[in-house]
């Protein structure tokens, strides 16, 4: 059963007092070499899950810089087929790390639920995230990822009230992703203290761990967010790293995972700091 990888990685995380990390990186950008380069180095450069977006055209709640990435990755030829031979490839080489896909439902509706699930886990996909599918018309979506062992894994937003919270838990497993700031990805900044209390509402709903992600941009604000969810997702700052590299015609796979690494090391840290900070 694939989620069990989702499900393990969080007790581990929870086992060592310690929020995740996820970093967001859209399929194929800026080639489908070294988007597989990137992906292989994200667990070594500390990610604990890993979001895999979508190529798609129109990608309504994202900012522009993963608007760009999405065109980037359109224009490398990556499908949706493509994007799951790309973890197939990716699988060769680590078994471990949970894999969630993060995308639109028109591509999948067009793919067929049932085929997507059963070759999204023939794979190694262990998730999806489909920001425009609401869970009112996702029976038929989570009766063919339930078939395949796949989780999905709904987002709970600023506006979402206890009894909407309700119905986002209902059929959602693995985690939950609070959006932490209203509007589309990469704009705004997350703040901790406007978090926490959400973070503990979506628990109580849930009983699943809570991963915040849209407005996390440095080290800082990470460690911020560390220190209250049970995982902290970051995108747009990874796909900025790429336009950088394909502006300064550089490499764009060390720039990246430098970045992740940064990241990831705050977040990793984010508690142990936090009390040695309360103690002095």
């Amino acid at each position: 059963m694939t989620t069990t990888r989702i499900d393990a990685r969080f007790a581990k995380l929870k086992a060592e007092g310690r929020a995740g990390f996820v970093p967001y990186v859209m399929t194929g950008d800026p080639s489908r070499d070294e988007a597989l380069e990137i992906l292989k180095g994200l667990p070594a450069a500390g990610a604990d899950l890993i979001e895999l977006g979508l190529a798609f055209s129109d990608p309504m709640a994202e900012g522009p810089p993963i608007q760009r990435a999405a065109l980037r990755g359109l224009k490398a030829g990556m499908t949706l087929r493509g994007t799951l031979d790309l973890v197939a490839d990716f699988r060769k080489v680590d078994q471990d790390t949970p894999l969630i896909l993060m995308g639109y439902l028109n591509p999948v509706e067009s793919y067929g639920y049932e085929v997507f699930a059963r070759d999204a886990a023939e794979a190694g996909v262990d998730g999806i995230i489909v920001v425009d599918c609401p869970p009112e018309e996702a029976a038929p979506l989570l009766a063919a990822l339930k078939a395949a062992d796949l989780s999905l894994i709904r987002l709970a937003t600023p506006t979402s009230d206890d009894e909407r919270l309700k119905v986002i838990a209902e059929g959602t497993s693995g985690f939950v992703y609070y959006v932490s700031v209203a509007g589309v990805t990469g704009v705004k900044e997350a703040v901790a203290a406007d978090v926490a209390p959400a973070v503990e509402r979506v628990r109580r709903a849930a009983n699943l761990p809570v991963a915040v992600g849209f407005g996390v941009k440095t080290p800082e604000r990470a460690a911020e967010i560390a220190r209250v969810a049970d995982a902290v997702v970051a995108g747009s700052v990874f796909v900025d790293e790429v336009a950088a590299a394909l502006e300064a015609n550089e490499p764009a796979v060390p720039r990246v995972l430098a970045k992740v690494k940064a990241l990831a090391d705050a977040v990793k840290t984010a508690r142990t700091s936090a009390s040695v900070t309360e103690t002095v």
